[in-house]
């Protein structure tokens, strides 16, 4: 099986990142933070290593900045419901996944917020304007995604941040799409909460994910519960990263991870997205040249897309064209990627799309051997039609 489908969860795992993991079972099985001996003082070590090394991966100013969550969603709904208030509205993008929009739209549903949608576009300055014209005196945030995880298309990071400073409001990002393969400074992009999955382009086991904030105090806990510390208190502790990490932290996938931001660290941001991006061009090339392959963007770059590409084949759903593509030995995404609003945008919310997605282990081979999967499946007899999909060009 060659695996595209990165963006769901990098996979195979860098051989560090398993040999960490069985380190850390053999070695490292106590509870961090809770016992006195010395078991669980060298395991609270191992984890506070690998909070250093997300702080410095991402630029933060202190360690303690850095929450550990079981998954981008769960950084994503700490902050959306741990720092909104009955009254406030939020700005989201037109491309979110239903991690930002279904706590947003729950909260809005039981009448405790607002929010509006801002348009995207391929010019940054009108993308930055659409968020600004949506901007009211009761916004509290903006909540953006970095990238499309359906179509790899990049949102300005650095344009929004500077548009909530303006404001004096949140900027809070979803980085699960581009964390480990951009580089991403929160002091220098303004970001006040950022949110991210271990498991994707940091190469970490699942269950892992990363909450990283100057301003975890403000939250409201979605938990609360044992956490070591102060544990004569009633209360949650009100310091950081306690207030936000009730229960046993998941030490094993915690300790993987670190070796997985070793991994992305020595073999380069760049490099990684380059030859990510290389494999996808590569792919995209050979698929703009078959005339049953419908294509929803313009040819990726870095500058302006992730390494993901989303199609489909006029007479198949996308569900069936994933599903033929498996049987020849291809691992895609077929269907709405939990992302509706991009699919809205796209005009695919009835048929979804074919998503690729690549990661550091494919290689130009494999994309060319993708494609010529395609073209056996748009080749071959008996596709039962439905009405085509046109192709949508980006505003």
């Amino acid at each position: 099986m060659i695996y595209f489908d990165n963006a769901a969860t990098t996979f195979p795992k860098p051989m560090c990142v398993k040999n960490a993991v069985d380190e850390a079972l053999l070695r490292y099985g106590a509870n961090p933070g809770r016992s006195g001996h010395e078991l669980a003082a060298q395991t609270s070590l191992r984890i506070y290593e690998v909070r250093e090394k997300a702080a410095s991966f991402f630029g933060a100013e202190d360690v303690e900045q850095v929450a550990f969550t079981q998954n981008c969603t769960h950084a994503l709904n700490t902050v959306i419901k741990g720092l909104l208030r009955p009254g406030d509205h939020v700005v989201i993008s037109d491309l979110e996944h239903n991690s930002v929009l279904r706590p947003v739209y729950a909260l809005a549903a039981k009448g405790i917020i607002t929010y509006s949608v801002a348009e995207t576009f391929a010019d940054p300055v009108k993308t930055e304007l659409s968020f600004c014209h949506a901007i009211r005196p009761n916004t509290r945030a903006i909540i953006a995604t970095h990238a499309s995880n359906v179509f790899g298309l990049k949102l300005p990071a650095k344009r929004l941040g500077k548009i909530a400073r303006k404001y004096g409001i949140y900027y809070i990002m979803d980085a699960a799409q581009t964390a480990g393969t951009e580089h991403i400074n929160m002091k220098e992009m303004q970001i006040d909460f950022l949110c991210t999955a271990g498991h994707k382009g940091l190469y970490g086991p699942t269950g892992t994910g990363l909450l990283i904030t100057p301003y975890g105090k403000k939250l409201i806990p979605l938990m609360e519960g044992g956490t070591g510390s102060v544990s004569h208190e009633y209360a949650q502790p009100d310091f950081m990263p306690d207030h936000l990490e009730s229960g046993t932290l998941n030490t094993m996938g915690i300790i993987g991870l670190g070796a997985g931001l070793d991994f992305v660290a020595h073999c380069g941001i760049d490099g990684i997205a380059q030859r990510e991006m290389q494999v996808i061009t590569t792919i995209y090339d050979m698929l703009e040249q078959c005339k049953d392959v419908i294509l929803y963007t313009k040819r990726p770059a870095l500058e302006a897309q992730a390494a993901v590409l989303s199609f489909n084949i006029k007479g198949l759903n996308s569900e069936e064209t994933a599903s033929k593509l498996n049987e020849l030995g291809f691992a895609v995404r077929g269907g709405m990627q939990c992302a509706p609003l991009a699919h809205k945008k796209f005009g695919t919310s009835q048929t979804g799309t074919v998503r690729i997605s690549a990661g550091a282990f494919n290689t130009v081979e494999q994309g060319r051997a993708l494609a010529e999967a395609v073209k056996r499946i748009v080749n071959s007899p008996g596709k039962e039609l439905q009405t085509p999909q046109k192709k949508i060009d980006l505003p």
